[in-house]
């Protein structure tokens, strides 16, 4: 894969989650690190177990609803590590998010809900494209989800839209030599899952599988890992589905 020496931030890269499981693959992949999240405290329980495996990997704060935040983390991850080659936009909020419907939910809510988690990928790849460009190129690997797909109500509609930005950002990163791709999870064993989704719609939603089985942070892992390596050098611009073959959620 070429990672030797190479750069990736993780934005909600903490502990328990599917950032955690990408930031593992990528460190053991060979490359650096930078672990950013919001929690102090999962973020550096993340890059700490990676350190004591003997990887280089750090913890960055950022709250990837703010602009400033955004380019502190940038100019941090540059400070430490000299370069950044890679970004996986992950950070979302999921786990603890408010329910409701597009016609009743607060309004402030609801757009606090979409500043992170359509607006925030965007807001860090701002901050972070004109550093991978500086360094020739690289690519970046937003989160998505299949409930894109699914009518999932405002975090459906969130994530339908990372997938419009995916689409509109491979025009114009492409001539910078920055490819952007994305995955949508289906569902995946992590504590904000369990959270979120009752046991009996988990085991509905099972059925429609062709591998019935939940999906871990590895297989997530798996694939960014491909998504920014030079074996995808030719695929920008795509949503890709990991999530056990669920031909329903794209009917």
């Amino acid at each position: 894969m070429r990672y030797s020496g190479k750069v990736a931030i993780v934005t909600g890269g903490g502990a328990g989650g599917i950032g955690a499981g990408i930031a593992t693959g990528l460190a053991k992949a060979g490359l650096k690190v930078v672990v950013a999240d919001v929690s102090a405290e999962k973020g550096r329980a993340t890059a700490d177990s990676l350190t004591a495996a003997g990887h280089d990997a750090v913890f960055l704060p950022v709250d990837i609803a703010s602009p400033d935040s955004a380019e502190a983390l940038a100019t941090a991850a540059i400070d430490r590590f000299g370069r950044i080659d890679y970004l996986v936009n992950n950070a979302a909020l999921f786990g603890g998010m408010a329910r409701g419907g597009l016609l009743s939910m607060d309004w402030d809510v609801l757009m606090h809900h979409f500043q992170i988690n359509l607006f925030g990928g965007l807001i860090v790849t701002r901050a972070v494209a004109p550093h991978i460009e500086k360094v020739g190129g690289g690519a970046i690997v937003c989160t998505s989800s299949t409930a894109a797909w699914l009518g999932g109500g405002h975090y459906g509609v969130a994530k339908a839209g990372v997938n419009a930005l995916v689409l509109s950002l491979a025009r114009e990163l492409g001539p910078k030599n920055i490819r952007i791709n994305a995955i949508a999870p289906g569902m995946t064993d992590t504590a904000a899952m369990q959270e979120q989704v009752p046991p009996q719609w988990q085991d509905s939603r099972l059925q429609d599988l062709a591998i019935k089985r939940l999906g871990t942070p590895q297989d997530h892992a798996e694939a960014v890992k491909f998504l920014l390596s030079d074996g995808a050098a030719f695929i920008t611009g795509q949503i890709i589905a990991v999530d056990g073959g669920s031909v329903y959620a794209r009917l």
